[in-house]
């Protein structure tokens, strides 16, 4: 049998690659990998965290664009606030509650030219009323609010309902209320309010939540929390928030609402404000 005799240049072509070689190899790349690593992890941690911030900003913005779209329909003068433990330091949980409303209109205060029409009457309990214009849109459970002014004490607070009276029916033209009803003030732009439940915005810190309860009795005093299963989440993380009300003008008619909220995450935090203005006028 012929024997097959390799020159060197074809036994060197035909050798595999050595140990030598292969730790070289290594440790090239380790190097290059290190050197890569160093220009890339910051571009990176940076898209991190930018995007942490942007997730941080967007929880604190929705949570106080829906508060402040609910304030606008509360009722007026309906607006009211506990800290607890009282006088609202740092780390304090804010309760904020308002009644909600879902319209209104105004009532007939005298009969037509022709002795016709049934007027609201304030002297005694009133079984029903003419609406003047568009009747609201009414349900089951609302109540008829008449000039509301105070979110306390015992005298023309919806809270304590010497001026809120149970809607029982309605007619393309009256209200009718059950049991009837006696209204202590009449309201001098001939308006009610539709009030539909009492709503409460939670914020705790201790737990990093703020939350809404809805849908539940109309009591006095404010309840904290609320004893309702209709409840959601609004924001995670928070790590602190304030809301403070305050009142202007001569009958308090205008009002402010300041909202604080403070969110924090993987050592950063974020913190919103926005105010809140509030009509009055019952």
């Amino acid at each position: 049998m012929p024997c097959l005799n390799l020159n060197h240049s074809a036994r060197s072509r035909a050798r595999g690659v050595t140990l030598i070689e292969m730790v070289i190899v290594i440790a090239i790349t380790a190097i290059i990998a290190a050197a890569v690593s160093v220009f890339i992890s910051r571009p990176v941690e940076g898209y991190a965290d930018a995007a942490r911030r942007a997730e941080m900003s967007d929880i604190a913005d929705t949570a106080l664009r829906r508060m402040t779209r609910d304030l606008r329909t509360a009722l007026p003068n309906s607006i009211r606030i506990t800290c607890v433990p009282s006088g609202c330091a740092a780390g304090s949980v804010y309760y904020l509650e308002y009644l909600q409303s879902s319209g209104g209109g105004r009532y007939r205060a005298q009969v037509d030219s022709s002795g016709a029409g049934l007027p609201l009457d304030f002297t005694a309990p009133a079984a029903s009323f003419d609406v003047i214009g568009t009747m609201p849109t009414l349900a089951a459970g609302d109540s008829i609010v008449i000039y509301n002014l105070a979110p306390s004490g015992t005298t023309a607070n919806a809270y304590v309902g010497d001026n809120r009276g149970a809607y029982s029916s309605n007619t393309a033209t009256a209200i009718t209320l059950s049991p009837a009803f006696k209204f202590p003030y009449p309201s001098p732009g001939k308006r009610f309010q539709v009030v539909q439940y009492a709503v409460t915005y939670a914020c705790n810190p201790g737990t990093g939540e703020l939350r809404r309860y809805w849908s539940y009795g109309i009591v006095d005093p404010q309840p904290t929390p609320p004893v309702t299963p209709n409840n959601s989440l609004l924001a995670s993380n928070v790590a602190d928030c304030s809301f403070t009300y305050a009142t202007s003008g001569a009958a308090q008619r205008e009002g402010v609402l300041t909202l604080t909220l403070k969110i924090a995450q993987s050592g950063e935090s974020i913190q919103l404000f926005q105010q809140v203005h509030v009509s009055n006028a019952p």
